[in-house]
């Protein structure tokens, strides 16, 4: 029962993971390529909170229960896969960090935009570039996290 429990708990949170990043990029990029202030701002708004709701609890959720997985299976932590995990998982973290200032930061200037009637800034348009191109790293180290929590190759180097 510990074990479901445990495998329950540790899918949950890789899914939420993975499901609100893809849902905040896709609706992030929509509101963009409407070039529309508020309609930028509405979405960024409301990105940030199901960054902080959802991500920040997987965030927290998944080391907990991945350490206590392996020790309730008795996977030593010291596995190439879960070692290659963990790193990843710590990658795409150092991604995931930025990107949440980045959205706060590209929330803030649609905002002033609007209040403006003015077009998005350059200063926007820089913030999305980056914020586009942290994604993408950050996003294919969680699908390899993904794939070494299925495959659990035995060595990988």
């Amino acid at each position: 029962m510990v074990y479901f429990a445990l495998k329950y708990l540790h899918i949950i949170g890789a899914s939420v993971l993975l499901g609100t990043g893809a849902g905040i990029a896709f609706f992030m990029l929509l509101a963009h390529r409407t070039g529309d202030p508020h309609t930028v701002a509405g979405v960024a708004r409301i990105v940030v909170i199901a960054d902080y709701l959802f991500t920040a609890t997987a965030v927290v959720v998944q080391p907990i229960t991945g350490v206590a997985l392996a020790w309730h299976v008795g996977y030593s932590l010291w596995e190439h896969w879960i070692v290659l995990s963990i790193l990843l998982y710590l990658i795409t973290g150092a991604f995931w960090l930025p990107v949440v200032w980045i959205q706060s930061q590209m929330r803030r200037e649609a905002e002033a935009a609007h209040r403006l009637g003015a077009a998005l800034s350059s200063r926007y348009h820089k913030l999305f570039r980056i914020w586009f191109a942290l994604g993408f790293p950050a996003f294919a180290a969680v699908l390899l996290i993904f794939w070494l929590m299925i495959e659990r190759p035995p060595q990988i180097w």
